[in-house]
């Protein structure tokens, strides 16, 4: 069981943690120092690279967290903490398909057709669903602290 708590944590870590620095230290240096077509390859190919790593850790995320509470008997026997951590994470899940699918997509498209407006505005479409998706990851941080002090 040990195991798979590491596997949960390092994950949630790895998935919170990169938007933290694509949202909190990426964005304001790239916003600075490049102007808008750099700017916007750049955000194409960090998407491109992270993207992939967030399948990976978002949905080992959900599934090993249904697995822990698999092992200790079911929904019934997990704290009110755990209802939250699940519901919350199951919905950045549900947010990340969507922006991966409905905006990021697209704004590869854009880029590569060097429609920089359109890449703009979808840029700006998944920085707020980041900033979602982070506030979420926090909360689910929260929970676990808080759930560990009830």
């Amino acid at each position: 069981m040990l195991a798979i708590k590491f596997l949960h944590v390092l994950s949630v870590t790895i998935w919170v943690g990169g938007m933290f620095f694509a949202y909190m230290v990426l964005r304001p240096s790239a916003a600075k120092m490049l102007q808008a077509p750099e700017r916007l390859g750049l955000w194409n190919d960090v998407f491109a690279r992270f993207f992939q790593w967030v399948w990976i850790f978002s949905l080992l995320t959900v599934f090993s967290g249904l697995y822990l509470i698999h092992l200790y008997g079911g929904m019934g026997n997990v704290s009110h903490a755990v209802h939250v951590m699940l519901l919350l994470g199951v919905l950045m899940l549900g947010i990340f398909v969507y922006l991966f699918f409905a905006l990021y997509r697209p704004f590869a498209a854009a880029v590569q057709a060097q429609d920089w407006p359109r890449a703009g505005a979808l840029l700006g479409s998944i920085r707020k669903l980041v900033a979602t998706n982070l506030a979420l990851g926090s909360a689910i941080f929260a929970a676990l602290m808080l759930g560990q002090l009830l």
